[in-house]
């Protein structure tokens, strides 16, 4: 066998070709008619093609220090009750943030696009979009009342999706990691000598997920043993729908009654929600934190170490869904997924105060084992 690489010339002369087009197919550039593309790319596969990485890292570089006459811009769509007011949510304006500056680096314009604007059709923004030569979209900030559906003419469009709505079509998708979250935090608290663990969540907000936090509480809740584990309680009460599916205007406060009745019932000795959920209703029933109840944030914002909690690292997921996204630009990867992903940004635990380890007594050598965490 010849130790000679196979080259894109060689390739190009066994097709009848030009060497563009052989790089275009090899890019799978939409330019290139699909049969011709999947001709060129068989025969580059039967003659033993590879590209160069080093090449390719040649390539990347010099279209970095290169100035370009147009910058790139990408999508950003979301699609709120109103403009902007998702940047009043939480999590939502860090994606954008950490997207923004993502795009920045990476020699993109990043613009913003309302699917609400009056008189905009989701076949008028896919038609905008394309004629703009807008080809990388960010989906986000789509509220869960906005509808499962996006109809676009994907076969245009490279899509990345931050966390889970819309379920259709099914694109790539970054998100935090509300599972391991959770996970986190128990191990936390069960390592700190606490075993009546409750946990308090905002039902839309699990819907939200796909039900990532519950899994999570449920999962790590097997470690105890029967008589210590607590119900979760998810609020408000399933009925009306209305009353906890729209994301843009729904509650997020516990209903004192009812949540006072599942605290007096189920005497926690610690309990892992959302400080807003949760905070001001313990104040009112006159509950002292840590002294009556310990108390851990997964929506952590404060680090001067009086919460205890984990930091969810939203600007990375805006980050990372633009690098995700500019790599199938680069390989013209246009349309839906063949086979979707999903990338998961973990958190980051902080102790603080409302947490405190806490004295053992006898029982803690009974205590069933938990597995560490790398």
């Amino acid at each position: 066998m010849s130790d000679l690489r196979v080259t894109m010339v060689d390739v190009a002369k066994r097709a009848g070709v030009h060497v563009t087009t052989v790089s275009l197919a090899m890019r799978n550039h939409p330019r290139i008619p699909e049969e011709t593309r999947s001709r060129i790319r068989e025969l580059a596969k039967e003659m033993g093609y590879r590209p160069d990485p080093l090449l390719h890292a040649l390539a990347s570089y010099r279209g970095k220090v290169i100035a370009k006459r147009h910058t790139p811009t990408l999508a950003y769509i979301t699609n709120w009750s109103s403009k902007w007011g998702w940047k009043n949510a939480t999590a939502h304006p860090d994606f954008y943030a950490g997207a923004s500056k993502m795009a920045d680096q990476l020699g993109f314009m990043l613009e913003h696009f309302w699917m609400k604007e009056p008189g905009l059709t989701q076949s008028r923004l896919s038609a905008m979009l394309y004629s703009r030569g807008v080809t990388g979209l960010i989906i986000a900030s789509h509220g869960r009342e906005m509808g499962d559906d996006l109809e676009f003419d994907w076969s245009k469009f490279c899509g990345v999706k931050i966390d889970y709505f819309p379920h259709k079509p099914v694109l790539l998708n970054v998100t935090n990691n509300q599972c391991d979250i959770v996970r986190v935090a128990m191990q936390k608290v069960l390592r700190a000598g606490y075993r009546r663990i409750g946990f308090v969540m905002h039902r839309g907000w699990d819907h939200g997920v796909d039900h990532l936090w519950t899994a999570g509480f449920l999962c790590e809740q097997q470690h105890l043993a029967a008589s210590e584990r607590l119900p979760a309680y998810i609020f408000p009460d399933l009925e009306p729908i209305e009353a906890w599916f729209n994301e843009s205007d729904a509650p997020v406060a516990v209903d004192p009654k009812a949540f006072t009745q599942w605290f007096e019932q189920n005497r926690p000795d610690v309990i892992i929600s959302k400080g807003s959920f949760v905070l001001p209703q313990l104040k009112a029933m006159g509950v002292r934190v840590p002294r009556d109840v310990a108390f851990v944030d997964v929506f952590l914002e404060q680090f001067d170490g009086l919460t205890a909690g984990v930091r969810q690292n939203h600007e990375t997921v805006g980050g990372v869904a633009v690098e995700i996204l500019a790599a199938q630009l680069q390989h013209n990867r246009f349309g839906l997924p063949e086979i979707p992903t999903t990338t998961f940004v973990e958190g980051t635990w902080f102790d603080g105060a409302s947490c405190p380890p806490r004295i053992q007594s006898s029982r803690k050598a009974s205590a069933p084992a938990v597995k560490r965490r790398a």
